[in-house]
């Protein structure tokens, strides 16, 4: 049964950002939507905080505008690019998603490869292209998963 806001604009967004949750549980063949949150956020955050302002900027813009509220959740602005390599990113990530840092390297290209299929390769490496490359390869989506 699906609630109506009244507002086609709340009603429309609300709906973007059940897409993009429903694709990451999808890549982990899960119906838990809250852990395909936590590892969108997840993403999203460890992303945003290793970009520079504009960069980040950049990025959010593509996004919808839930998913973008949730990307700028908690960000300060003036503590960014954050400086931390491959195992800071994957101790950041697996915080925030709940989960073990070994399972970051599945998770990160993972959730990399439902981001792809709503936001073009050429924006997401834009802003992967900011990363040094230990990070971006953490990142990369897996061969056999498809974006």
């Amino acid at each position: 049964m699906s609630v109506s806001s009244k507002v086609p604009a709340l009603d429309h967004a609300l709906h973007a950002a059940n897409t993009w949750v429903r694709d990451v549980a999808g890549q982990f063949h899960t119906e838990d939507r809250e852990f395909a949150y936590r590892v969108l956020r997840a993403w999203l955050h460890t992303l945003r905080d290793r970009l520079g302002v504009e960069a980040a900027a950049h990025f959010a813009a593509q996004l919808p505008d839930l998913v973008r509220g949730v990307f700028y959740a908690g960000w300060n602005p003036s503590e960014v690019p954050a400086r931390y390599d491959a195992d800071g990113f994957r101790a950041r990530f697996a915080h925030d998603a709940g989960i073990s840092a070994h399972d970051v390297s599945k998770a990160a290209p993972a959730t990399t490869a439902a981001v792809l299929r709503h936001l073009p390769q050429a924006q997401v490496d834009k802003a992967f292209e900011q990363l040094p490359e230990e990070i971006r390869a953490l990142l990369r989506p897996m061969s056999g998963i498809a974006p």
